[in-house]
């Protein structure tokens, strides 16, 4: 970790090289350490720091991209001479106006001195309540223990210049037997809020209920979705259609639809990076302050998420501060979504199913169609059978191919409780309630 005066220093090298008509650095820095384990064994532990620097290159109106890992006068030279070059061999877009002004961003305290510091034996200290309370139980375990430091710089050579640091921590398992298996996760910028005890035991009670698993037939059930599989949906949903330039393409969900209902009324989703429930970043990836901004609320479709380039394609609009790192082909999205929770317990919505299916999370999910929201995938890691109020019986993996906007229009209950679910990209935490959605689509098995 080099530290905010050191990565300023380092941008400012950058923009007096820059011989672009306008130029943006963007340079991240990580300290990451991960402990992982299978097999009821540790068998790996690393350890990696890295600052990248990534130019952005504008030159007439064509853009040309260049990063490396080399902070030396000649590397960052070399660098900044790639972007250059790239930009002039690229096609003019008559649509692109300027990279932002500068604004003022906020601070926000995501930097938790003790995940920063937390060693290597005490993850592995951790990770050893899993695979203890696994052995005993003639199990195996597998996961990952991972921390890590986070820095980010943004600047560009009209003024803007913002930086931000942060850690995270996080815990997943998948504990075995022949024929069965249990998932659980926990993640935190405070280490000290993940209990890898309960993380384990969690796994291992899914595990052992659902050994012998029998099959059942495809259709229309009344499902309870823990918070993994909710945020997975909710992900998607992001993905598919909250950003501005899907709309813009005409390939969202959201398009000639705002102010109308596109889901139950139970629903409300929003998008925060700057709410310290999920991994805060104050600013986005072109250092504009990030806006909270109201996607869906109470099933009515409210806004979508903006970066400089779309704001700049429709008049009267700014950016919401949700661009992604250049070169994007995706247009700004929603990387801190938020479902409001509801008033139910996940005892209470299991009492009130007189028969349908307990879902753990979802596996191998892919997008049918965007517009209409829907999603293939399958179940995974416990999946139960549901019968008068009680989990009756395990099931063998379904494939779904379901709506999200049909499912979110069915949500009968939410749960009373946010989780904060951590995606592989760092920067995506969603924070998600557990749903109880009657007539969710199965469409056959897996083995």
């Amino acid at each position: 970790m080099l530290g905010q005066s050191r990565l300023a220093e380092i941008a400012q090298r950058v923009l007096r090289e820059a011989k672009a008509d306008q130029t943006e650095v963007m340079i991240t820095g990580n300290d990451s350490h991960l402990t992982r384990f299978a097999t009821n064994t540790i068998h790996q532990n690393v350890s990696e720091t890295d600052a990248t620097v990534r130019v952005r290159s504008i030159i007439d109106q064509k853009t040309g991209v260049a990063s490396g890992n080399d902070l030396s006068d000649a590397g960052l030279k070399t660098i900044v001479k790639r972007a250059e070059t790239v930009a002039r061999f690229q096609q003019k877009n008559p649509e692109f106006r300027s990279l932002p002004g500068p604004k003022t961003v906020g601070k926000i305290d995501a930097y938790v001195d003790a995940t920063a510091r937390f060693a290597p034996l005490e993850r592995a200290e951790g990770v050893e309540k899993i695979l203890s309370a696994s052995r005993k139980n003639g199990l195996e375990a597998a996961g990952a223990f991972s921390t890590e430091e986070q820095e980010i710089q943004i600047a560009n050579s009209l003024g803007v210049s913002a930086y931000h640091r942060g850690t995270v921590a996080a815990l997943l398992t998948v504990i075995m037997s022949a024929d069965s298996s249990g998932w659980a996760a926990a993640a935190s910028r405070n280490v000290a809020e993940i209990d890898p005890a309960r993380v384990g035991k969690t796994a291992i009670d899914k595990a052992l209920a659902s050994r012998n698993p029998t099959a059942v037939e495809p259709g229309e059930y009344t499902v309870i979705l823990e918070e993994a599989a909710v945020a997975d949906m909710l992900f998607f949903l992001g993905y598919m259609g909250m950003g501005a330039l899907s709309v813009q393409e005409g390939r969202s969900f959201m398009c000639d639809k705002m102010g109308e209902r596109v889901t139950g009324d139970q629903i409300t989703i929003w998008d925060d990076g700057l709410d310290p429930r999920g991994l805060p970043l104050p600013f986005d990836f072109e250092g504009v302050p990030k806006r909270k901004v109201m996607l869906i609320e109470k099933g009515i479709a409210r806004n979508v998420v903006y970066d400089s380039f779309t704001a700049a394609r429709e008049p009267g609009k700014t950016s919401t501060g949700h661009s992604l790192p250049a070169p994007n082909t995706a247009g700004p999205l929603p990387i801190n979504l938020f479902m409001a929770p509801g008033k139910a317990t996940q005892e209470e919505m299991l009492a009130s199913t007189e028969r349908g299916i307990w879902v753990t999370r979802f596996h191998y999910t892919n997008i049918v169609h965007p517009v209409k929201t829907i999603l293939t995938g399958m179940t995974r890691d416990g999946t139960f059978m549901i019968e008068n109020g009680k989990i009756s019986r395990p099931l063998k993996n379904l494939r779904f191919t379901q709506s999200i906007l049909e499912a979110f229009a069915n949500a009968e209950m939410l749960s009373s409780t946010l989780t904060l679910l951590k995606d592989d990209w760092n920067a995506i935490g969603t924070c998600a309630p557990a749903a109880k959605i009657r007539d969710f689509r199965f469409t056959g098995g897996t083995e």
